[in-house]
């Protein structure tokens, strides 16, 4: 099930997968800004997303054709002119990744030339974001270099979520929005009105975030101290700091990837005694066994957001998916017209 929920400060809320009633109360074409009119295109494999926006600002998604050849190149044109334009393209770098990657640098590029005013990537997942530091001998760093090719290309500013790990933003020498899905998902939480829950974070790392959706839910937070082994997903639990005994869990993690780690948390979580096991997380990534190893655990319902494509055959009966595209939608129009973004969260 897909869940379209309102934005700190608007009355959108729709249930289900239209967006026709979502649209922006204000006007429905943000006036032209330092750098233009609004031009919005999605990358071809973000169409989905890129409609969500498009509908919920109601403006019309702006063709361009990419075409893979025969020897794997790829050829982006675009149908329409965005000389002067405020350009902000939609991606969603999920698999395949280096496609993904490819076909957003090429587009960027294909956008610079073609005399854009301004260009904003929209990528609410910002991949490669796990390799944010040397952490052993004569690895690189991949989530800079990421950021270095998308300037490179013609990036003037970027948008995403709830990035891995803070210092990325410090990756960029162009202005961005980091936004978070905390309140789509605390407030998705908060209407359930959990009684007798507590909060898990899933490892000391996460433990600040997991105490801020303590704080909002009104609950207790317990932390699992894991540890890492190697480059895999194999982790070792070491202990649970906190006391679950008889409480419900709501287990929260910034992303799903291969699920070793989540799934090992509600092991352990339902060792020390929790009841009903909620799951969050912001970005569905699923790769390698997640979806088998989500639907084999002993998972009452499992909260996830739409800044990846999930598709049909990765979505299980108990998997509510909010989207975050009247987030983005917001956000994309309070940039265009120079306005604060942390106002919108009443920062």
């Amino acid at each position: 099930m897909t869940v379209l929920r309102k934005v700190p400060g608007t009355k959108f809320v729709v249930n289900g997968n239209s967006t026709n009633n979502g649209k922006r109360k204000q006007s429905q074409n943000p006036p032209p800004g330092q750098y233009g009119n609004i031009k919005l295109l999605a990358s071809s494999r973000s169409q989905q997303l890129g409609k969500e926006i498009s509908d919920y600002l109601g403006i019309a998604l702006s063709k361009h054709d990419v075409i893979p050849f025969s020897n794997e190149n790829i050829f982006v044109k675009l149908r329409s002119s965005v000389r002067g334009q405020d350009v902000y393209l939609v991606t969603c770098l999920g698999s395949p990744l280096s496609d993904n990657i490819i076909e957003l640098l090429i587009t960027i590029n294909t956008l610079k030339l073609d005399s854009a005013g301004r260009i904003t990537v929209v990528m609410p997942y910002y991949a490669y974001g796990r390799s944010d530091k040397k952490d052993q001998p004569r690895v690189p760093i991949t989530a800079r270099m990421i950021a270095d090719m998308l300037q490179v290309a013609g990036a003037d500013r970027y948008i995403t979520i709830d990035l891995h790990a803070g210092q990325i933003q410090g990756f960029f020498s162009i202005p961005g929005d980091v936004l978070t899905a905390f309140h789509l998902i605390s407030d998705y939480f908060a209407d359930k009105q959990l009684k007798n829950a507590a909060v898990v974070s899933t490892d000391l790392g996460f433990a600040k975030k997991g105490r801020n959706y303590a704080a909002k839910l009104d609950m207790p937070l317990v932390v699992v101290e894991k540890r890492r082994r190697g480059n895999k997903d194999k982790t070792e639990v070491m202990s649970l700091l906190g006391d679950i005994d008889g409480l419900d869990a709501i287990i929260i993690d910034d992303e799903c990837d291969t699920g070793g780690t989540i799934v090992e948390a509600v092991k352990t979580v339902k060792e020390h005694g929790a009841k009903d096991v909620y799951v969050a997380f912001t970005h569905a990534v699923f790769s390698g066994e997640a979806v088998k190893r989500l639907k084999a655990a002993p998972i009452k319902e499992i909260i996830t957001t739409n800044s990846l494509p999930i598709p049909r055959n990765k979505r299980l009966p108990n998997m509510t998916i909010l989207s975050v595209a009247p987030l983005l939608s917001e956000v994309m129009v309070r940039a265009h017209e120079g306005r604060s973004v942390g106002e919108l969260f009443q920062e």
